[in-house]
């Protein structure tokens, strides 16, 4: 919006010509984003708390100490997180740049499966949200056109390529599979962030951790002259995707300071369906699927942990974890919440780290 406004009005030397950057948009973002978490979240959160009056459900065979220590906080957190997010992206990116319009279009719609979800959860005051099956098919649907849409937009070179990292130019052709391909990467993504979401601040901050290494990779991958430096494959336009990227920072760190424990409130189905669905859209949309297992490979953990836990009961009777996602499983082992989740931080810095590097690596 302030791009479309403010640039026509620039001769290329006044304040007005800053807009044109997308490095002060994505500055302009984040502390916008910020801003209005600080501002609005203690109002959006007294709302939910006198909405839903006995917060989210706590699961009675998880660990014991939640019953009593969680009990009452309020849900549906992530309204505040897609509210600055999208505030933010809309007044500071470019509306006209389909790279923008198809991460926030996944991120609604996820947010609004979410949402459904949370909203059956707390009615009912049980876990039977909206079937999983159902979540799941609307799930693939909303990835199937974003898969679709990012093909499209992407250079016809790349199209239903998959690129691999490390290897210069390396592209191997999925053809039609490729669709399948991608929307897997988006629904996988926001399911396994779903998981992490189970300790107070543990999903939020590798969200923004993993939102901002792949905002850099955006930048870099829509500049020719960063991809031929280090010859990554160039897609005109995702360079915008950054501004989006700075304002799920900022949103996110607004939100973190209510999400600290103890908790105020929980971001719920909301958020973190929405945010995990948004990531999976950018590494479709950048050509960086597999670096984003690795960057987000703290929530590929956490889905692979409840996987095997699954297949392990089914099979032989036994589990695998004491429980799962495998956070619940360290808290079962004495260590205490803030130690899991700052632990659980780090490894996410670290992953992160891997995958930036691999950007050098040719």
């Amino acid at each position: 919006m302030l791009y479309e406004l403010f640039v026509p009005l620039s001769d290329g030397g006044d304040v007005f010509n800053l807009f044109r950057y997308i490095t002060f948009r994505a500055g302009g973002a984040f502390f916008t984003a910020l801003m209005f978490a600080f501002i609005f979240g203690k109002p959006i959160i007294d709302r939910l708390r006198a909405m839903q009056g006995k917060g989210q459900p706590i699961r009675e065979d998880g660990p014991q100490s939640h019953l009593i220590e969680k009990k009452g906080t309020p849900t549906m957190g992530g309204v505040l997180i897609l509210a600055a997010l999208m505030i933010s992206t809309v007044l500071w990116g470019r509306m006209d740049n389909g790279f923008v319009l198809l991460v926030l279009f996944v991120t609604l719609s996820f947010g609004a499966i979410g949402f459904a979800d949370d909203y059956a959860k707390v009615k009912k005051y049980c876990h039977a949200g909206v079937s999983g099956k159902v979540r799941l098919g609307i799930g693939f649907v909303i990835a199937g056109i974003a898969a679709y849409w990012a093909t499209w937009l992407q250079p016809e070179a790349l199209q239903n390529q998959l690129a691999m990292p490390v290897l210069k130019d390396a592209l191997i052709p999925l053809g039609v599979i490729f669709i399948p391909f991608a929307m897997f990467v988006i629904v996988g993504s926001a399911n396994a962030v779903n998981l992490t979401d189970g300790l107070d601040g543990l999903a939020i901050m590798p969200v923004m951790i993993a939102g901002g290494s792949l905002g850099v990779i955006a930048y870099v991958a829509g500049r020719t002259d960063f991809t031929e430096y280090l010859q990554l494959h160039y897609i005109p336009g995702t360079g915008e995707i950054a501004v989006f990227c700075a304002a799920l920072i900022g949103a996110g760190l607004g939100f973190l300071w209510y999400n600290a424990p103890p908790a105020m409130v929980f971001m719920g189905d909301t958020g973190s369906l929405s945010l995990g669905g948004a990531l999976g859209a950018i590494a479709v949309a950048t050509k960086h699927e597999i670096i984003w297992a690795v960057i987000g490979g703290l929530f590929v953990l956490e889905a692979v942990s409840v996987i095997v836990q699954v297949a392990s009961f089914k099979l032989t009777g036994k589990r695998v974890f004491r429980m799962a996602p495998i956070h619940h499983h360290f808290e079962q082992k004495g260590w205490r919440e803030p130690t899991v989740v700052i632990r659980f931080w780090i490894i996410a810095v670290i992953l992160a780290l891997i995958g930036l590097a691999s950007l050098k690596l040719r």
